[in-house]
C-alpha cells in the first residue's frame, strides 16, 4: 500500500514538472513570437540600407548606423506629422473619456426614464453600421473633412467601452450614493466624489484604450484628412512606404547615403511606438482589475 502511494505521489510530480517544461517552453515561444518583431524593427533601423535590402539582417544589427534617424529628425514633415498624432489623441481621448463616463454614469441608474430603451439602444450600435460610404458623406455634409475635429468627435464614443464603465458604475454600492443624498450631495457631487474614485481602474483601462485607438488611427484619418499638413503619424508612415515618386528620388542618392528607403521606414515605426511603450507598461497593472470591475453588476 505505501508503496503504491509514493510510486502515485512520485508520478503526480513527474508529470507535474513534465507539464511545468512545456508550459514554460511554450510560454517562451509566444513571448519571442511576439517580441521578435519589435527587435527586428529597431535592429533594421540602425543597420545600413546595404544590410537591410539584402536580408542580412536577422535578430542584431549589422553595419551600426543611426543615418535613418538624422534624416527622419531632420524631417519637419515627420515633426508635424508627429505633432498631428499627439493632437488628435491627447483631445480625442479626453472627449471620449468625458462622453463615456458621463454616459456610462447615467445608464447606470435604473430610475433614468427610458432606461431599458437606451441600453438597448446602445448595444444595437455594436450590431448594426450605416456603413464607410454614408459615415463618410455623412461627415462631408457636416464639414467635418480636413479637420482634426472631424476625427475627435465623430469617433469620440464606443459603446463597448461605455458598456465596461456602466458596468463598474453598477458595481458601486447603492449604500454608498443613498448616504451621500442623506448628507445632501447632488448628483453632480456624487459623480464626482463617489462614482469615479470608486472605478479609478475601469476608468484607466478604458483610457489606454481610447488612447492607443487614437494613436494608431489610420483609415479615417487618410480618407478624411486629404491636406499633408493635417494627417498623422500613421498616415505619414503609410505615405513614406508606398509613395513611388518618393522611392525613386531616394534611389537617386541611395548610393551617397547608409541608410535606404526600408530603414527610413524602420526609424519612423521606432519613433512612433516610443509612446505607447513609455506609457502602456506602466498603466496595464490597472487592467486587469478594470476589465472585472466592467463586467461586475450589483
Amino acid at each position: 500500500m505505501k508503496t503504491t502511494k509514493q510510486t502515485n505521489k512520485k508520478q503526480f510530480f513527474t508529470n507535474d514538472r513534465v507539464f511545468n517544461i512545456i508550459n514554460t517552453a511554450l510560454i517562451a515561444l509566444f513571448v519571442f513570437m511576439v517580441l521578435y518583431p519589435v527587435f527586428y524593427t529597431f535592429a533594421a533601423s540602425v543597420s545600413s540600407g546595404r544590410a537591410v535590402d539584402t536580408g542580412r539582417v536577422s535578430f542584431l544589427p549589422v553595419e551600426i548606423t543611426f543615418s535613418a534617424y538624422r534624416s527622419t529628425i531632420q524631417d519637419t514633415m515627420f515633426w508635424r506629422a508627429y505633432w498631428n498624432a499627439i493632437f488628435i489623441t491627447v483631445f480625442g481621448t479626453l472627449f471620449s473619456m468625458f462622453i463615456s463616463l458621463s454616459g456610462a454614469y447615467a445608464l447606470s441608474k435604473k430610475s433614468l426614464p427610458g432606461h431599458r430603451l437606451f441600453n438597448l439602444l446602445l448595444v444595437m450600435t455594436m450590431w448594426f453600421s450605416a456603413g464607410m460610404i454614408p459615415m463618410f458623406v455623412n461627415f462631408q455634409e457636416l464639414g467635418l473633412l480636413n479637420s482634426h475635429w472631424g476625427l475627435i468627435v465623430g469617433f469620440g464614443v464606443s459603446a463597448f467601452n461605455i458598456i465596461l464603465l456602466r458596468g463598474a458604475f453598477q458595481g458601486i454600492s447603492s449604500e454608498m450614493f443613498e448616504a451621500a443624498k442623506i448628507d445632501g450631495a447632488n448628483e453632480l457631487q456624487m459623480f464626482l466624489k463617489i462614482a469615479l474614485p470608486s472605478i479609478k481602474p475601469t476608468m484607466v483601462t478604458v483610457w489606454v484604450m481610447y488612447g492607443i485607438s487614437r494613436w494608431n488611427g489610420f483609415f479615417w484619418a487618410m480618407i478624411m484628412l486629404q491636406e499633408i499638413e493635417l494627417i498623422p503619424l500613421q498616415v505619414y508612415l503609410r505615405r513614406i512606404i508606398i509613395d513611388r515618386e518618393a522611392n525613386i528620388e531616394f534611389i537617386q542618392v541611395a548610393n551617397e547615403v547608409m541608410h535606404s528607403q526600408s530603414t527610413l521606414i524602420y526609424a519612423v515605426i521606432v519613433l512612433s511606438m516610443i509612446p505607447i511603450l513609455l506609457i502602456f507598461p506602466y498603466l496595464q497593472r490597472f487592467f486587469k482589475k478594470g476589465l472585472m470591475d466592467g463586467g461586475v453588476k450589483e
